[in-house]
């Protein structure tokens, strides 16, 4: 048997200790910001009557899909109050809804920037691969070390297991747009900035917002893991569930994380079409770019006019 063996395990050890030692600082900071947003909308979401809750999440629901999603939304919300999971079930969403704001302000930042740069392309890329085929748990071990135990290094490792899909479609909706499009806002002197923002954003919408929604869904399936660092919840119900054994009370703790997948999978989903309200106010976001002046002249250059893409 050979006796060579790479410390890579010792390195990355000794690497951490040094970030933790040096860097303690930044991290308590980060941890207080994480943890602090995290209350802020964990007592928005458990404070008011479960009604309450009920009442908006149907009204999302009613003006994104219809009543048909409003019936099966108030059913789900109910069920997981008669199984009395209720308050567990608005900390999972609070944790779910802090890590994919952050991984999607982190993400989509990030995918312009692989879009707009093939060089950072190239780089983004194999760090993606990484962050995607890591196991899960291994984001706990560093994460647990830099945050200690509590609901911060279950934030922080969803939001590294969760931003990967964000980045990706993000990038593809951008390189998607099509060239004549881009080159005739070019030709209108139209600056890159404004180009990205009336042009290939509202275009790339509906890839980005699947990809918000991959963003979302893996968030929620970090929820158990989450819970074997203290980060409560219904992730904290189910490893209980685990150790001790009991059917019952693991199967109601993932039915109610079902019914919250299935909640914000389908909300989000609709916000890119126009078939709603609310659809239709998002839907607008990616329709025909506004007008953009020529150099010079003084005439703007209608540019929303019905292109096929």
């Amino acid at each position: 048997m050979n006796d060579f063996r790479l410390p890579l395990g010792t390195i990355v050890e000794g690497l951490i200790n040094y970030i933790t030692e040096t860097f303690g600082f930044l991290f308590d900071f980060i941890r207080a910001v994480f943890k602090g947003a995290f209350e802020l909308v964990d007592v928005l979401l458990v404070s008011p009557p479960f009604w309450v809750i009920i009442v908006v999440a149907a009204a999302l629901a009613y003006f994104t899909r219809g009543w048909k999603f409003t019936l099966g939304t108030v059913a789900g919300l109910l069920v997981i109050l008669g199984v009395d999971q209720w308050e567990n079930a608005m900390d999972t969403l609070a944790l779910v809804l802090v890590a994919s704001i952050l991984a999607i302000v982190f993400s989509v930042p990030l995918g312009i920037l692989a879009a707009k740069s093939k060089v950072a392309s190239s780089i983004i890329k194999p760090i993606l691969d990484f962050m995607q085929t890591m196991p899960a748990f291994v984001y706990l071990i560093p994460a647990l070390i830099l945050f200690r135990v509590g609901v911060v290094p279950g934030i922080v490792a969803t939001i590294i297991f969760a931003m990967a899909p964000g980045v990706r479609l993000t990038e593809l909706g951008i390189r998607g747009v099509d060239h004549e499009v881009v080159e005739a806002g070019q030709a209108f002197g139209a600056s890159p900035w404004r180009i990205l923002r009336q042009i290939q954003l509202p275009l790339a919408m509906p890839t980005i917002m699947a990809g918000i929604n991959q963003v979302i869904m893996l968030s929620l399936s970090m929820v158990v893991i989450s819970g074997m660092v203290g980060a409560g919840g219904l992730g904290a119900e189910v490893v209980a569930s685990l150790n001790r054994i009991d059917v019952a009370l693991g199967f109601e703790a993932g039915l109610a994380v079902v019914i919250l997948a299935i909640y914000l999978d389908r909300l989000t989903a609709a916000l890119g079409t126009g078939g709603t309200p609310l659809g239709r106010f998002f839907g607008s976001l990616r329709r025909r770019p506004r007008a953009v002046t020529a150099p010079g002249d003084g005439v703007p250059a209608r540019m929303n006019e019905p292109v096929a893409v």
